[in-house]
Parts: C-alpha cells; sequence; structure tokens
C-alpha cells in the first residue's frame, strides 16, 4: 500500500431542507480507486467540477467517504481517533493563503502549527527555521505577512504545514490566485520540497505547465479517474484532453499541431527546449537529405 490509497471511493455531497429531509444528492466522486506512492510528485488534473478538490479534503480527513476507504500512511481516514496523526501526515495547502496564515509576523504563523500539537518550544523554532529556508523566506522571517507578495504568503503557508513534519502535502489549487510569477515561485518551491526533502506532493491544478514537471499525471472527471500516467503519455493524448475540457501545455498543442500538418515532430513535447531541439533534429536532418 502507498501512502495515500483510495479504495471504490464515493462521496456524495447531500442538501436537506429545513427539517432535515434530503433535497438533493450530488455525487461528487464516484467509485474511485487509487494508490500514490510514498515520494512521488502526482499532479491532478481535471475541470471545475470534475471532483478533485473533494479528492483533495478527503485525504486531509476534512470530509470522510460516504462509501468506500481512504487511507493515510495506513489509517483510515474515517476513524475518528486517527484524525489529528492523519492530518499530522498530510498537509492542507488551500487557494487563497489568507486563509491559513494567522500570525502577525512570517516565524509566529509557521510556528503556530507546532506549537497547536504540543511541540516543545526549542523543537517549534528549529522546525521554523528548517521550514523558512526550505522554502526560500527566511529573510521575511521578521516581515507582517500583509506586506508580502501572493507568492510568497502561500510560500509562508507551505511553510506552516512542513513544520508539522508531514509525509505528505496536499495542494488544492495553490497558485490560482497569483500571477505568472507567484505560480512559478510557488511550483518550484514545491518541487524543491519534493526533490530535496522527499516529501510525497499531490498537486491538483488546472494549469497544465505546472503538472509538467510531475512524476505521475491523473486526470478526473464526473468523479472519476479517467487518465492516469506519466506527463509525456498524458499530453500525448492532446484530442481525448480535449474531450474532458482540459487544454494542454501551449507547445505542446504547437508541436501537436505541426505534426497533424505533416512535420514530423515527436508526440507529448512538454518543454520550449524539447520544441526547439526537435525542430533542430529536423532542419539537421533536411539539410543532410538536401545535400545527399
Amino acid at each position: 500500500m502507498g501512502i495515500i490509497k483510495a479504495s471504490k471511493l464515493i462521496f456524495d455531497y447531500i442538501r436537506r431542507d429545513e427539517d432535515e429531509n434530503i433535497q438533493e444528492i450530488d455525487r461528487a466522486i464516484d467509485g474511485l480507486s487509487v494508490d500514490i506512492e510514498k515520494g512521488s510528485f502526482v499532479a491532478i488534473l481535471g475541470h471545475n467540477g470534475s471532483g478533485k478538490s473533494t479528492l483533495a479534503k478527503q485525504i486531509n480527513a476534512i470530509l470522510v467517504p460516504t462509501e468506500g476507504t481512504v487511507w493515510v500512511s495506513g489509517m483510515d481516514t474515517a476513524d475518528e481517533s486517527k484524525i489529528w496523526e492523519i492530518r499530522k501526515r498530510a498537509g492542507m495547502v488551500f487557494q487563497n493563503p489568507d486563509n491559513q496564515i494567522i500570525g502577525n509576523i512570517v516565524e509566529e504563523d509557521v510556528g503556530f502549527g507546532p506549537e497547536n500539537i504540543g511541540v516543545p518550544t526549542d523543537e517549534i523554532w528549529k522546525r521554523v527555521d528548517e521550514s523558512l529556508e526550505a522554502v526560500g523566506m527566511t529573510a521575511y522571517r521578521y516581515k507582517s505577512p500583509n506586506k508580502l507578495s501572493g507568492g510568497q504568503k502561500q510560500r509562508v503557508a507551505i511553510a506552516g504545514v512542513m513544520a508539522m513534519r508531514p509525509e505528505c502535502i496536499v495542494l488544492d489549487e495553490p497558485t490560482a490566485m497569483l500571477d505568472p510569477n507567484g505560480r512559478k515561485e510557488v511550483i518550484r518551491t514545491v518541487r524543491e520540497l519534493n526533490r530535496q526533502e522527499g516529501i510525497t506532493v499531490l498537486l491538483i491544478t488546472h494549469y497544465m505547465e505546472e503538472a509538467i514537471r510531475a512524476d505521475r499525471v491523473i486526470v478526473m472527471d464526473d468523479g472519476k479517474i479517467v487518465m492516469d500516467g506519466t506527463p509525456r503519455e498524458i499530453f500525448s493524448r492532446v484530442e481525448e484532453l480535449k474531450q474532458y475540457r482540459l487544454d494542454v501545455p501551449q507547445v505542446t498543442e504547437l508541436a501537436y499541431e505541426l505534426r497533424k500538418n505533416g512535420l514530423d515532430m515527436p508526440e507529448g513535447v512538454l518543454s520550449p527546449e524539447e520544441f526547439v531541439d526537435a525542430l533542430a533534429e529536423l532542419y539537421g536532418k533536411r539539410m543532410a537529405a538536401d545535400r545527399g
């Protein structure tokens, strides 16, 4: 079993009237099974309403299954006695960092989580130092969070989760409210945490460019997993992604269109560097053919 596993997971949002009679049932997750390997970086994609944010809340036991089971580090999220341990193992970062930041200065905010779970004072400050360094925010430790940019605030929120020493961080569209520079800051930070600290990362996003560096990409639609593979495997299936109302990275689409129009471009081009290399190789072949 991986660090996170779901088996036949179903979750229904139930709306009731004033007398508690059921008025409407909306199935957000429908029979989903998945196994996430420890230390991996997994991007979860899907259009609005696909169930990806509901899945994130299942992992942190904010929501519990209507049917089926979710395990985090072998613990059943429906077991109320395990909730705090589960939340220590799987930290959560939301879209809006202002909803997570509560301290008057950065270091206070980062230290709040470990203090709340009874970590000794000396250990708290050690964790604050390490977490701020890991996200590149040490120079801002005495600043007010209100004076920070959106990207910097989100990095503080990530540091606050890191100070809890999680095995896994679940990021629910953490860059949705940021400008392009802020998005790059946060994704670079997350990739470094995964690579250097060995933290399992689940990145829920609708920005395709954020998924290309993941180890694995999962696509959700209508509460189900409809695609699962490496970034290159997933982004090679351009037409299928469009059927699920998703885009692909711009450079991937350009290479796909050129291929459709007869140019011998490789499938699943993920970066501008790969695109340039592919064009250079085609040019080299053409020059060699002309000389021959």
